[in-house]
């Protein structure tokens, strides 16, 4: 006869319940994922390795999110929060657009806080191609089509794509390969050499 009482799961530890039902417990698996990702990349990212990060089992990751895929999205999610209000940054004048895009983008890889999460989507999407298609959709859907409809142009989803590229190429050489000087200017100094190039792109 089975001892689990009428409330458990079968299958599921007494202690695996007692953690899901813990305050805090998705956000501490959340916050691990983004780690893990960043520092392994997609590929190598593991379930296992995520939840010894959060302080659970893996049964309780997939309890939360399901697949490794799923608890991707779940963090690419998060961590590209900020980037969403960049459609409204940009309902000023249009002659500012290029400067403004440059340093709110900047500032936001400059933030500690969310910096580790946009290294675990650069450093996944360009290794792999499951983390890419979902960085495609969620950059797509939710930034480029929303900033590309305050252009009115017939290109602008191009142009919107080229001032973009812009910035995560500058991103990518700054923040993950590291080269010098790009390095280590002064991010307003970088700022406001990359803004006449974004703007060209968006309105020239």
């Amino acid at each position: 006869m089975s001892s689990a009482g009428p409330g458990r799961r079968r299958g599921r530890p007494a202690s695996a319940e007692k953690v899901a039902g813990e305050p805090g417990t998705r956000d501490r698996i959340l916050s691990s994922a983004r780690a893990e990702f960043a520092e392994s990349g997609y590929d190598k990212a593991s379930v296992r390795a995520i939840a010894r990060g959060a302080g659970v089992d893996s049964a309780l990751v997939h309890h939360y999110f399901g697949t490794k895929e799923q608890v991707f999205v779940a963090a690419v999610e998060g961590a590209f929060a900020p980037a969403m209000d960049i459609p409204d940054l940009l309902s000023g004048g249009r002659e500012q657009w290029g400067e403004q895009l440059a340093g709110y983008v900047l500032g936001i890889w400059e933030d500690t806080v969310t910096r580790d999460p946009l290294l675990a989507i650069m450093r996944s999407a360009v290794a792999n191609e499951t983390a890419a298609a979902i960085f495609r959709g969620l950059i797509g859907r939710n930034l480029l089509r929303r900033v590309a409809g305050n252009l009115g142009a017939p290109d602008a989803e191009l142009r919107v794509e080229l001032a973009v590229a812009q910035l995560v190429g500058t991103a990518l050489l700054r923040y993950v390969i590291k080269l010098e000087p790009i390095a280590s200017v002064p991010v307003e100094e970088l700022a406001g050499r990359l803004g006449p190039v974004v703007q060209r792109h968006l309105t020239g």
